[in-house]
């Protein structure tokens, strides 16, 4: 439920920034390392603000998975020792 309501919470900053951009219909300059572009401001918002949801979830999803592995492997420790003590009684 709070992955469902914090996806909910995004997306709906995602089209603020959507309506915020389109009001705005200025061209923006953004220069990196080998060139410089113009681009519409509508544009830039997006891709940053995709980007890094992208980022932040890719992230996020490394450390669930690392909680989980650690997760698995302790069951199993204790289900071994579990067993262990049940054939020394």
């Amino acid at each position: 439920m709070k992955s469902f309501v914090a996806t909910v919470l995004v997306a709906m900053l995602f089209v603020v920034a959507l309506v915020f951009g389109s009001r705005n219909e200025q061209l923006v300059t953004i220069s990196y390392f080998v060139a410089q572009g113009e681009f519409r401001l509508p544009v830039v918002l997006a891709v940053v603000f995709l980007a890094g949801f992208i980022l932040s979830w890719i992230i996020a999803f490394y450390y669930i998975m690392k909680l989980k592995l650690s997760l698995r492997n302790a069951r199993k420790k204790i289900q071994t020792l579990t067993q262990q003590q049940g054939q020394d009684a």
